[in-house]
C-alpha cells in the first residue's frame, strides 16, 4: 500500500520519512494541497532504479541490433573480450 503524506511532514518529521524509505527501500508520495506532488526515495533505491533503467535501455539496444542484422556472432564478441581484457582461452 502506497505511503501518501503531505508537503508538511518533509519540514515536521524528515528523520520519520527517510527511516522509512531507507528501511523499507518504499517510496513516500508527498502532496500538496491535496494532489500528488513529489515522489521521495532513499538513495539506494534511486540507484537501484536507474541501473535498472539502462539495463533495460541495453537490451533494447540489443534486441534492436540484432532485428536489424547488425550484430556480430558470440564468438567475436568474446574473442573481442579475451583480446581487450587479456583473458587466456581456457
Amino acid at each position: 500500500m502506497a505511503t501518501i503524506r503531505p508537503s508538511s511532514d518533509l519540514r515536521n518529521k524528515y528523520n520519520e520519512i527517510s527511516d522509512f524509505c531507507n528501511r523499507f527501500n518504499e517510496p513516500v508520495f508527498i502532496t500538496k494541497n491535496g494532489k500528488g506532488d513529489l515522489v521521495v526515495l532513499s538513495n539506494a533505491e534511486y540507484e537501484r532504479l536507474c541501473s535498472k533503467a539502462e539495463l533495460h535501455r541495453l537490451l533494447d539496444e540489443g534486441l534492436f541490433a540484432v532485428e536489424n542484422d547488425n550484430s556480430s556472432p558470440a564468438s567475436d564478441v568474446f574473442s573481442d573480450i579475451e583480446r581487450k581484457f587479456g583473458f587466456d582461452r581456457v
